[in-house]
């Protein structure tokens, strides 16, 4: 026998890297052997699709069915295969037990040792974006995990080395705050009542006990990274790493200290980053709550008063937002083109409560002459621009703020007040002295603390900085010269903007856990001004102090800051390789660089560049290849997720399922006002009236990676992610019902033979698997992960399940076969051989090629599939498929669908006359071209099956149509008479009518509403896209019931006749490419 030399049997058997195949000998559950054909389980209607409404009031949401029995296994084990599988797919009852049989068999755990001189196109390393350790599961993580896991998944199957590393973030500020305010409540004490020692003895308790929540969900959704090399940020090795680099950009001079401006959260008492700063657009007139003050705060107004001329009876009036910082103005600027003020340079101004104090009028091209009146007040310890303008003029820098955000000293008559009540107090002082001009409404963007939602000020205190723009240059160059790839390429933009315009790096942070900044200031002999050292160790600070002031006696104190957890995040690439110490060190030579890094765009800037950078900087090398930036996932109306709108959505939830009032109650037990209880119950009434139904975790990883064709952005409908709970259920029954074709003793071959006698579907149904082989493999490779879930749904749906399965159904159940001669039941029983090695392979494939969307589901049914030398012992080491060039078939792909168009066309023609399901109605058909006559003859049986009619019977050249059919246009050049003898027209015509008058009747009342005046300003946009959308399906309905009229009345009236028109040579084949799938045999659900 001649084997096929791209067949299954030889990419399946190739050695892979890891080691030999382990083959699996557990055969399927015996097949009933009944020969009575079996029903598939018909499934409910799809949420959002037509019937949805009717489907939604019958199947109610509802959480796990306490009562379903799901078989225990112990953990680490696999599940007992023996058992019978269920009639009905069950995702808590799929999903249990896995996870921990994988991570105990180490499928995920790569040997680094076998692993070292792998070439470059045989890996695939990644580390994760580690999620805060104080976090919990939310759908953004579910989109990362899901393209992660799915892309690792992928690599491994193909015989890569395969490591994906996890990990988990400190989250200084995140998870102090939790510490701090647990402490509080639960034994009224604070961090300084500890000790800083005795308080991180309490976060290292709670992170031991709550810091893995996240870990466990994760394997809830199936991720597969190598536990075994889970790492935490403030792990041992890693608090090495930072050190390290902290030390060598010291000793290089891109670390320094210095006095400069900050983003401060007087609250939290420490400068933060500026992604944990939220800006928020304030329309106008705003009274703000904050945390620490009991009033409100007024923001969204600019207030307006006069500076006087020292010595003359002018003044100029100046406009700020923030009243209280003009008790640290010392200057005014102008524009120095500004003919209005051009006199006034050089002035000295008189301060209302300081005039002592020098103030002076300067020119500077910072100011926009058309804003305000002109006149700038220059604050520069409290100001970004103030502090820059104040560096180019050689002003005063006055701090009028503590730390906790009273006023100091500095702020004489206001100092001790609350910054805020210091606001009203100078706004009345100026009254008095007759200064004050006006306030009015101003739109602005204020700067809050993302963790407590204190307003944020610039804060002058000195910190550590890091100049990164050498190190940014180089960052650039590796983009732009292609050796570091940002995907989606519009992001690159992105990258060069921010690091084009990089500016300096502030590191410390006031706050006690984090890595503690290994840097020390020399206490003895006493120092003019501060003298620093770093080092490993303060024996190394201190040998390099003693160097430098020579002298042994010295004293050093190390900074109580930590480092800005950015800092350490930007090392995990490398430090969690054991960096620095390389040598002799497996993993770091196996694992390093990686290949790519997946996350989302929102952290372009913030995470991956300072990545990039301090990689460059420190090792030498990138740190990846590849960066793919995934879409930030909103609600189905584009709104941005928010606890207030009621719209959060926790993976959980959608898992395992939620009724609406359990997540009312999620809401009372939160921490929202209870006026935005309220919205937020109102939000999540209207998104979900039922709840939200049990869809498991393969159906929401599905659904997930469906959506990212969208941009920048997810508009997630969980409705969506139920019909792809109704495609899993559609997976589980027809794997369940093929499953039944194989008998108690088959065992695949491991191939397919060119010579096999393959049926004309048989030969089809391979050509779509191969072409869906090539179609996912491609959309792997180029990240188009939407592209995956359409090849795989659409070829097991639409062709296997609607097609392959029903044509299936009589050669395993041939009515003639008792009657046969033995001739007859030998070509019946090897053709049934044939059909059960196609079936089993399409089976199987179409498990390996689902695998990395729906893990749980296809290892169940893996698992299940009889035994094959190709089969090993877990799918997730199974090899992926790969196109068969030598089962791709042109020919016979097109007459499917030219096939297929004509069943859909009998299909739409019995149900546009009522006909019940069960009808079987003679079918006749004409085509004007001698070839698919032929073909179609060949085909007729199929044709019947697949448009479920009687006989099909091909008309010869010039032969009528009997009387009492009624003719369809197919095409150009084919038409279809379908017999509707016996069926009682005039009553069918009566009912369609009474339905066109209802339809017509619902089509114009939509048309009133519209039309009513005020509509567009009085009624909701919400509202009025709902009625848009009803109207033009109700016109469709219309369209279509008069069509179905216009098709009985054509019955009445007797049969046509096909004739050659003008315009109408159209050759079959082209009419037909257009057609997309094979007609279905039955109403699928989808998505």
């Amino acid at each position: 026998m001649v084997a096929l030399q791209l067949d299954e049997l030889l990419s399946a058997l190739d050695t892979r890297r890891n080691g030999h195949a382990t083959f699996a000998s557990q055969a399927a559950p015996a097949a009933e052997g009944k020969k009575k054909e079996a029903k598939v389980v018909k499934e409910k209607p799809k949420w959002g699709e037509p019937g949805a409404a009717k489907a939604a009031k019958e199947v109610k949401a509802k959480a796990p069915n306490a009562t379903a029995v799901i078989p225990v296994t112990p953990e680490g084990e696999m599940k007992d295969m023996t058992l019978p599988m269920e009639a009905t797919y069950n995702p808590k009852a799929v999903e249990s037990a896995w996870s921990s049989w994988w991570q105990k068999k180490r499928f995920f755990t790569p040997d680094a040792k076998a692993a070292k001189g792998t070439a470059e196109s045989q890996r695939f390393i990644m580390v994760i974006p580690p999620p805060n350790v104080t976090g919990s599961l939310h759908i953004g993580h579910t989109l990362m995990v899901g393209i992660e896991d799915a892309l690792t998944r992928w690599h491994r199957m193909c015989g890569r080395t395969t490591l994906w590393l996890p990990g988990t973030d400190h989250a200084g500020i995140a998870t102090q705050s939790v510490v701090e305010r647990l402490l509080y409540k639960q034994e009224n004490l604070t961090r300084h009542d500890l000790g800083r020692e005795k308080f991180l003895e309490k976060v290292w308790d709670w992170k031991h006990k709550h810091g893995n929540r996240i870990v466990h969900q994760m394997n809830r959704i199936a991720a597969s990274p190598d536990w075994t090399r889970e790492r935490f940020t403030m792990d041992a090795m890693l608090n090495k790493a930072v050190v390290e680099a902290f030390v060598r950009f010291h000793e290089q001079g891109l670390i320094y200290r210095d006095n400069r401006l900050v983003n401060w959260s007087p609250h939290l008492r420490t400068a933060l980053s500026d992604l944990e700063v939220d800006h928020e657009d304030i329309p106008g007139t705003t009274l703000l709550s904050i945390p620490g003050y009991d009033g409100k705060v007024e923001v969204g107004v600019l207030c307006e008063f006069k500076y006087p001329i020292k010595g003359s009876k002018e003044h100029l009036v100046v406009a700020t937002t923030r009243l209280e910082t003009m008790l640290g103005d010392v200057a005014v600027a102008v524009h120095p083109e500004d003919d209005r003020y051009k006199a006034f340079v050089g002035k000295e101004l008189e301060h209302p409560f300081f005039p002592d104090r020098k103030m002076v009028v300067v020119a500077d091209t910072m100011v926009d002459r058309e804003f305000g009146t002109g006149c700038v007040k220059i604050t520069p310890a409290h100001d970004v621009n103030d502090f820059k303008c104040g560096q180019r003029n050689g002003l005063e820098m006055i701090s009028v703020f503590s730390e906790d955000g009273s006023i100091n000293g500095n702020g004489g008559p206001f100092a001790g007040q609350h910054r805020f009540e210091g606001r009203k107090a100078v706004e009345e002082a100026l009254k008095q002295k007759g200064l004050w001009v006006q306030k009015k409404s101003h739109a602005m963007r204020l700067g809050l603390c993302s963790r407590s939602k204190d307003i944020v000020e610039p804060f002058l205190k000195p910190q550590w900085w890091m100049n990164c723009k050498e190190l940014a240059e180089k960052s650039v160059k590796a983009v732009k010269e292609g050796d570091l790839a940002i995907i989606p390429e519009f992001h690159q933009n992105t990258w060069f903007h921010w690091l084009e315009n990089i500016q300096e790096w502030c590191i410390s942070r006031q706050l006690w856990w984090g890595h503690r900044i290994p840097a020390y200031k020399v206490v003895k002999p006493a120092q003019e001004k501060e003298l620093w050292f770093s080092g490993r160790s303060y024996d190394e600070a201190k040998a390099q102090a003693q160097a430098k002031l020579g002298t042994n006696d010295v004293e050093l104190v190390q900074d109580e800051d930590v480092l800005d957890t950015w800092f350490s995040s930007g090392l995990f690439p490398f430090s969690v390789f054991g960096w620095p110490d390389i040598e002799g060190n497996d993993d770091f030579e196996a694992f390093f660089p990686t290949t790519l890094l997946e996350t989302g765009h929102d952290i372009l800037f913030f995470w991956v560049a300072r990545m990039v950078m301090m990689s460059i900087g420190l090792t030498g090398q990138l740190p990846f290849k590849t960066v793919y930036l995934h879409a930030l996932v909103r609600d189905a109306h584009g709104r941005k997720m928010s606890k207030s709108l009621g719209n959060v959505i926790d993976p959980l939830e959608v898992i395992d399922g939620i009724t609406l009032p359990e997540l009312h109650k999620k809401l009372e037990e939160g921490n929202l006002p209870a006026k935005e209880v309220e919205k937020a119950k109102r939000g999540q009434s209207a998104d979900y009236p039922d709840g939200i139904p049990e869809c498991g975790a393969d159906a929401l990883r599905f659904g997930l990676l469906a959506y990212t064709q969208q941009g920048r952005n997810v508009n997630l409908d969980i409705n969506r992610v139920v019909g792809y709970r109704h495609f899993c259920n559609k997976v589980w029954n027809a794997t369940r019902f093929g499953l039944r074709y194989f008998g108690d003793d088959y065992t695949f071959s491991g191939s397919l033979r060119l010579d096999m006698p393959f049926a004309w579907e048989d030969k089809w149904i391979l050509s779509r698997l191969s072409q869906c082989a090539a179609k996912t493999n491609q959309a792997w490779e180029k990240y188009e992960f939407a592209n995956t879930t359409t090849a795989t749904y659409s070829f097991f749906l639409y062709e296997l399940c609607d097609v392959y399965l029903e044509l299936l159904k009589p050669r395993f159940y041939a009515d003639h076969y008792d009657q046969a001669d033995e001739a007859e039941k030998k070509r019946i029983e090897e053709d049934r051989i044939v059909a059960r090695d196609v079936l089993y392979i399409c089976l199987d494939w179409s498990m390996r090629l689902m695998h990395p969307l729906l893990p749980y589901l296809t290892e169940e049914l893996y698992q299940r599939l009889p035994p094959s030398p190709t089969k090993r012992e877990s799918i997730t080491v199974a090899s992926y498929p790969t196109a068969v060039y030598g089962w791709v078939n042109d020919v016979v792909e097109k007459e499917m669908e030219v096939v297929s168009e004509v069943a859909k066309q009998i299909r739409s023609e019995k149900a546009s006359l009522g006909l019940s399901p069960a009808a079987r109605p003679k079918t006749y058909l004409r085509h004007l071209d001698l070839h698919w006559r032929e073909c179609l003859t060949k085909l007729s049986e199929r044709i019947s099956r697949m448009a479920l009619s009687g006989e099909v019977k091909v008309l010869a050249e010039g032969e009528h149509a009997p009387k009492g059919t009624l003719r369809s246009v197919v095409n150009a050049e084919c038409l279809v008479f379908i017999e509707v003898g016996g069926v009682d027209l005039h009553a069918e015509l009566a009912k369609l009518q009474k339905k066109v008058v209802s339809a017509q009747k619902m089509v114009k009342s939509y048309e009133d509403k519209m039309a009513a005046p005020g509509y567009e300003d009085k009624v909701p946009a919400s509202v009025r896209e709902m009625n848009t959308q009803k109207h033009e399906a109700a016109q469709i309905e219309l369209k279509e019931l008069q069509k179905a009229v216009a098709n009985i009345e054509q019955a009445m009236a007797g049969t046509g006749r096909l004739e050659k028109r003008p315009g109408a040579a159209v050759t079959a084949s082209r009419a037909c490419s257009g057609v997309a799938r094979p007609c279905a045999p039955a109403m699928s659900l989808r998505p």
